[in-house]
């Protein structure tokens, strides 16, 4: 493999005057219950969706240490939307792109991201153990060893990936009064982990509420093959801030796909698999809690999922019809317990040592 390279000091850092700054909106639509509304963040609408803030910061805070030089190509490993963020802050800082996907990244971000500039390679097969990310970060270990001088962000244990989302935490603090519960999808674990904390400061009493796939194993679930990217997990990646989450909901893919068009119909704004995730939930939330205020991120636009969560096809190859959508959470007494296959619910010792 040839190396990238980029002079040292080329870049375009007037792009990161685009970084953040994203809308809150009310959401008052059914999902499917009516419910008195809860705020979203609209990530989708900022340049390089939710995850641009983890990867300036990772690479900023590489620089700062002294582990990503200047003009060095950056490999990471992606489902898709930090692949988005990696290639705005590779731009922004002057830093050529390798992305390791899989076989399962639609052919529409396949492009998005040529376009954008980055280097993507594909693996074929999942791992036996820790399916596509495993085989994804075999596949990046071998890129590395190929490109002297390249950097690997490990967004899956990179500190760094939490504190780039500091500054999200500030523009909520900024613009509500109170918040009495946050609803977070759990990937690698940033942005719940980088919002915790500094919102908990702000107010001592939230409730932080973890979002889950079914067939990950980041909760202590079996891990299973996933139709939803974009949250859950094959592996356990450090970022996950276990400790902060008072209750966990595993959501399935019909479920999902019910909430997101629900909110395409009767919100306009509206995302991808993880978006109706945490709105399902924080409907949810805003129901069973009368007068709590309640917020939750939705981490990109529609687009990228037009041949998936929004075509008729695909959803009933797949068995995502709207009668197959749990209209409420089972309640499971520990992870360990059952294995999920719908939308469900455990309450953590936290939780239960606050009531």
């Amino acid at each position: 493999m040839t190396a990238l390279l980029t002079p040292a000091g080329l870049g375009n850092p007037e792009l990161l005057s685009l970084l953040g700054r994203t809308p809150l909106a009310r959401i008052r639509t059914p999902l499917p219950h009516p419910h008195p509304g809860f705020w979203a963040k609209l990530e989708g609408l900022g340049a390089g969706g939710m995850k641009a803030r983890s990867a300036v910061a990772m690479l900023r805070g590489a620089h700062a240490r002294g582990e990503l030089r200047p003009g060095a190509t950056v490999v990471e490993s992606t489902s898709g939307t930090l692949g988005i963020g990696l290639a705005f802050a590779g731009q922004a800082l002057g830093h050529p792109v390798v992305l390791i996907g899989d076989a399962e990244l639609e052919p529409s971000m396949r492009q998005l991201l040529h376009s954008y500039g980055a280097r993507l390679e594909i693996v074929g097969q999942p791992a036996h153990q820790g399916g596509w990310q495993a085989a994804r970060l075999a596949r990046l270990r071998a890129v590395l060893a190929e490109l002297p001088g390249a950097y690997w962000p490990d967004q899956y244990n990179n500190p760094d990936n939490a504190a780039g989302y500091h500054a999200m935490a500030q523009e909520i603090a900024a613009e509500l009064d109170h918040l009495d519960v946050l609803v977070c999808s759990v990937g690698t674990g940033g942005h719940s982990a980088g919002l915790a904390e500094p919102l908990r400061r702000r107010w001592p009493g939230l409730r932080i509420i973890g979002v889950d796939s079914v067939g990950s194993t980041i909760f202590g679930q079996p891990a299973r093959p996933r139709l939803m990217r974009g949250l859950g997990s094959s592996i356990h990646p450090r970022n996950v801030a276990h400790h902060v989450f008072d209750e966990i909901h595993w959501v399935g893919p019909a479920e999902a796909v019910d909430a997101c068009r629900r909110l395409a119909r009767g919100s306009f704004v509206s995302g991808g698999w993880s978006t109706g995730a945490v709105a399902l939930v924080a409907s949810w939330a805003a129901r069973v809690h009368p007068g709590a205020a309640v917020a939750t991120v939705f981490p990109d636009g529609p687009h990228r999922y037009l041949g998936t969560v929004y075509d008729d096809a695909f959803c009933h190859r797949h068995g995502l019809e709207p009668a197959h959508a749990a209209p409420r959470p089972i309640e499971i007494p520990h992870p360990a317990a059952v294995e999920v296959a719908g939308w469900a619910r455990w309450r953590t010792d936290r939780l239960e040592e606050r009531r």
